[in-house]
């Protein structure tokens, strides 16, 4: 939820890309779509979203390097939440994989 509102600050107020704001402020719109998955605990929604989450942490790194200035700050913000949102991810799909038994032959 923190990088979805990261995306938005930053592309509409924070450090737009044009003054008054510009539609790539429309780059947080992907991140909605697991939010209902995310917080009802399923674990296949923590699967891809840890895929989709990989496109913003290399935005954020383009960006942190090419720019200046806040753009630069917000892009190390970007980084650093869609990393924690990985690692999240990953340890609860690992957490909550399902226990198989092997058959005795």
């Amino acid at each position: 939820m923190a990088l979805v509102i990261l995306c938005f600050a930053w592309e509409l107020w924070l450090a737009p890309l044009r003054p008054g704001g510009s539609l790539a402020a429309l780059k947080a719109a992907p991140l909605a779509l697991p939010l209902a998955g995310i917080f009802a605990g399923r674990r296949y929604t923590y699967q891809w979203s840890s895929m989709l989450i990989l496109a913003y942490f290399a935005e954020g790194v383009m960006r942190a390097w090419s720019e200046r200035g806040a753009s630069q700050w917000l892009a190390a913000g970007e980084i650093a939440l869609s990393v924690a949102f990985f690692a999240a991810a990953v340890t609860y799909a690992r957490l909550t994989r399902p226990v198989t038994t092997g058959a005795a032959d």
